[in-house]
C-alpha cells in the first residue's frame, strides 16, 4: 500500500473532531475527502502529513514520505517561476523542472517573478512543486482554489499522469475533476461527538 490510516482520531482546538477514520491507498490510486465545511478534512490531511499529531491511531506513509499542497502556495516572491521551482527540486534531491513548466503551462512565464503572477498562476506554479519533489504520495488540500477552467483541466492531468505513473493522491476538493477513477470518502460517519455547551474549555462550535 502507498498509504495506510488505521483508526486515526485529529483535534482542533483541542476538541477531538474526527476519530475511528481508516482508508488505505494503493500505487495508482486516488481518494476524495468529502463531507460539510468543517468537518475536518484539512485537519485529516495535516495529520496525514506529519504536520500535527493524531490524538490517536496510526499513519503509514511511503518511506520518502508525501508532498503536501495546502492553501499557501509557498512561493519566494522575488525569485523568478524557474528559480522557485528549481529551489524546490534541490530540496527533494530533484534536477529537470521542464516538465513541471510544461505540465502547468508556465514556460511563457519562466522568468517572470512570482510577486508579478496572477492570483491563478501563482496557484500553478505552486502546484508544480509537487511535480519537482519526486514524491510518489500527494496530500491535496483544495488544489484548484484561484484556477480557471482551463488550469483545473491542466491540474487534472498532471494527477492523471502522477496515477499512470504508479502514484497516489488524497485530495479534499469542492470541484469535480473529472477524476472518474477516483474513489470519494465521506467523513461524516467519522464526525466526533462534540462537548455540550459549557463544556470543552471554552472551545467555539462555530469553527467545528
Amino acid at each position: 500500500m502507498m498509504l495506510s490510516v488505521h483508526d486515526l482520531a485529529v483535534s482542533r482546538g483541542g476538541i477531538t473532531i474526527l476519530e475511528r477514520v481508516g482508508f488505505a491507498l494503493a500505487p495508482g490510486e486516488a481518494l476524495v475527502l468529502r463531507g460539510p465545511n468543517g468537518i475536518g478534512k484539512t485537519t485529516l490531511l495535516r495529520a496525514v502529513a506529519g504536520l500535527q499529531p493524531p490524538v490517536a491511531g496510526r499513519v503509514d506513509l511511503p518511506p520518502e514520505g508525501a508532498a503536501y499542497a495546502g492553501h499557501a502556495d509557498g512561493l519566494k516572491a522575488t525569485l523568478s517561476v524557474a528559480e522557485n521551482l528549481t529551489f524546490w527540486a534541490r530540496i527533494y534531491g530533484q534536477g529537470d523542472i521542464s516538465a513541471a513548466l510544461h505540465a502547468m503551462d508556465l514556460e511563457g512565464l519562466a522568468e517572470r517573478p512570482a510577486q508579478n503572477l496572477s492570483a491563478g498562476q501563482k496557484r500553478r506554479l505552486g502546484l508544480a512543486r509537487l511535480l519537482v519533489t519526486g514524491r510518489r504520495l500527494w496530500l491535496l488540500d483544495e488544489p484548484t482554489v484561484s484556477l480557471d477552467t482551463a488550469s483545473v483541466a491542466l491540474f487534472a492531468a498532471a494527477i492523471r499522469a502522477h496515477l499512470a505513473s504508479g502514484g497516489a493522491a488524497l485530495m479534499a476538493t469542492h470541484i469535480d475533476l473529472g477524476l472518474e477513477e477516483a474513489r470519494i470518502l465521506d467523513l461524516t460517519p467519522f464526525r466526533a461527538t462534540l462537548p455540550a455547551p459549557g463544556q470543552g474549555g471554552g472551545f467555539d462550535e462555530a469553527f467545528a
